[in-house]
């Protein structure tokens, strides 16, 4: 009776274990979710037809069947052999709400034939603990141009330096024709206004109207060395333009009031109190052992201190 009351014991906790069973499989498949490892849903891109240059996106999709696996560890980008080269990783959401990671690989190197390489594996981990693993995908590659050409026709080797088309001159003749003319203008307006400026100048300044009346009275002289100083004329025209400059009738005693009127004259003090002087001995004393005087360099000396005056 004992041992049948065990029996009945054993097989009621049995019956007891395969009902809870079911309420703790949930867990038990979570905790193998923590850790797994499967292949992914992966769009791969075309296998064949690719040149140097040309871009390969490869797109993974983050979910494994109807469950999330959280944010994935993107693959490092740079060169991951001979022949490509990783370049973007970025996260794409599609119609449905689903996450893709997209990578793009580029093809920075090819070979002189037809040749086949393949994408790299991945291992990537995620916060869920899961980790995806996407197999290689093989594709084909081809050289730019032929090893060998086919020499047929226009298909050489080499072919010939092509020659530059010609380019039209007529613009830049006459781009050319109108800066020269516009210079020209500007250099014949400068030397107009220089005329003009030396003209009213010399009409109205003092000293250059006496400058001006030595010269012509020095041409007009037949000595090729002519004596500025023995004409009265000369004199008395460097006289008239001392008095017009000061504004009255200047002697030796009233210089001050003529330096106080005109002081860019003041450099030239010591030649013109000898100027006064000379010119006293000559129209009121009349000694026959008068000094000679450079009367033309005092008056050109006076009309360059007036023109840098006037400047």
């Amino acid at each position: 009776m004992r041992f049948g009351g065990t029996l009945r014991r054993i097989r009621a906790a049995t019956i007891v274990a395969i009902v809870l069973l079911p309420s703790l499989l949930p867990s038990t498949n979570a905790a193998a979710a923590s850790g797994a490892v499967f292949q992914p849903t992966v769009q791969e891109p075309r296998a064949f037809g690719y040149l140097l240059g040309d871009v390969l996106t490869q797109r993974i999709l983050l979910q494994d069947g109807d469950r999330e696996i959280g944010s994935v560890t993107p693959p490092s980008l740079g060169r991951t052999d001979t022949w490509l080269e990783r370049r973007r990783v970025r996260t794409e959401t599609d119609d449905e709400g689903r996450r893709w990671m997209a990578i793009d690989y580029q093809l920075v190197n090819v070979p002189t034939a037809l040749t086949q390489i393949a994408l790299p594996a991945l291992t990537l981990p995620s916060s869920s603990g899961a980790t995806l693993r996407v197999a290689e995908w093989p594709i084909s590659i081809g050289p730019a141009t032929p090893a060998n050409p086919f020499n047929a026709g226009d298909l050489q080797a080499l072919r010939p330096d092509r020659q530059a088309l010609p380019l039209s001159t007529a613009p830049l003749r006459r781009q050319a024709g109108i800066a020269a003319g516009l210079s020209l203008l500007t250099l014949f307006s400068w030397a107009g206004w220089w005329w003009w400026r030396n003209a009213r100048e010399s009409a109205r300044l003092p000293f250059a109207r006496a400058w001006r009346q030595m010269r012509r009275m020095q041409r007009a002289q037949r000595d090729p060395e002519p004596r500025m100083d023995a004409s009265t004329d000369a004199w008395l025209c460097l006289h008239r333009a001392l008095n017009e400059t000061a504004g009255h009738v200047v002697h030796g005693g009233s210089l001050p009031a003529l330096f106080a009127r005109a002081p860019y004259l003041q450099p030239l003090r010591a030649q013109l109190e000898q100027f006064y002087r000379q010119s006293a001995e000559r129209f009121f004393v009349r000694a026959s052992t008068a000094e000679a005087y450079p009367l033309k360099t005092l008056c050109e000396a006076l009309y360059r201190a007036e023109q840098r005056h006037q400047r």
